[in-house]
């Protein structure tokens, strides 16, 4: 049975799936692994991604414990998103689904 958002399944896959579970998540912290960004610069680098909805992934990131919001106190504010530390501990497993994913659009590109 599906587990709603705000209820926390006991199952691990479910727990991580619920933090990187979004259209652009993925991209978002792919993205970030070259270094901090502003949210302009993020939103350049990802084609399709509507600001209103990298907002609220950006904010749902940053309450999980992942993404780091850094605002400069300046006109206009300058806010900047970085990896968190306990975020990088997440980079190695979306490394790892990029390969299966990649391998998996070769086999669906064969035909299967």
């Amino acid at each position: 049975m599906p587990v709603s958002k705000k209820e926390m399944s006991a199952c691990p896959i479910d727990a991580m799936l619920s933090v990187i579970d979004g259209r652009w998540k993925g991209t978002i912290l792919w993205r970030l692994s070259d270094g901090p960004l502003r949210t302009s610069e993020l939103r350049r680098s990802i084609p399709g991604i509507t600001e209103r909805m990298l907002i609220r992934h950006l904010q749902d990131l940053v309450r999980d414990g992942i993404l780091i919001r850094h605002q400069e106190d300046a006109v206009p504010p300058c806010v900047r998103y970085s990896i968190s530390k306990y975020g990088w501990t997440l980079v190695p497993v979306l490394e790892t689904i990029c390969t299966w994913g990649r391998t998996h659009l070769q086999r669906l590109n064969r035909g299967r």
